[in-house]
């Protein structure tokens, strides 16, 4: 019978294998971390659980192939950085998809047939049942946030929520930090507005 010799590659290190491991695992909680809070930023801005979890994870996967190398400091802006870009790509074609849609459905109005596109069901709807989970105050909350506009929902996300400061923000947005201060400004003012009577 032949034994045979296994023998480590040469540039074999079992300490580099041992910090991979321990790379791999750290980026895993950070994504954890980030998944649920990602995905509610995600879920107001598009009003939709599905496209919220495809942009979150796109976004995941985006961070992951391009910053994943960078110091563990810097992931926090850098992700939200990548959602933020996946999140205004989501919007931009949805504006598009609208007008193309405006234009057919003008186009075809002479139509008899029945329009199926039109006809669908509200999916942003949330129904009934999720309509009566949560505080009142907290479904307020969530409506006044829906209705902000994206940069100062953004705005207000990333400072208030997520604590970065000014200029990580600005980054993160890529604006400036007076641009930052400003949707900052304008988002607090809306929310107080609507949520007066919630105080």
């Amino acid at each position: 019978m032949h034994t045979i010799a296994l023998t480590a590659p040469a540039n074999w290190n079992p300490a580099r294998v041992d910090a991979e491991n321990t790379g791999e695992r750290t980026l895993d909680a950070f994504l954890k971390g980030v998944e649920r809070r990602a995905l509610r930023m995600a879920e107001l801005a598009t009003s939709s659980r599905d496209d919220a979890l495809d942009l979150v994870q796109d976004a995941m996967f985006g961070f992951v192939r391009h910053y994943a190398d960078k110091p563990q400091a810097d992931w926090a802006p850098l992700f939200y950085r990548v959602l933020d870009s996946r999140l205004n790509d989501w919007h931009r074609r949805r504006n598009v998809r609208s007008r193309w849609l405006a234009v057919w459905t003008r186009s075809d109005s002479d139509d008899d047939e029945r329009d199926e596109i039109a006809q669908a069901p509200d999916t942003s709807d949330p129904g009934p049942l999720l309509r009566l989970a949560g505080s009142e105050a907290g479904q307020a909350l969530n409506a006044a946030l829906g209705r902000l506009p994206l940069r100062q929902r953004q705005a207000f996300l990333l400072r208030v929520w997520e604590g970065f400061d000014v200029a990580t923000t600005a980054s993160t947005m890529r604006c400036s930090q007076g641009s930052v201060k400003t949707h900052l400004s304008r988002a607090l003012a809306a929310l107080r507005r609507e949520l007066e009577d919630h105080a």
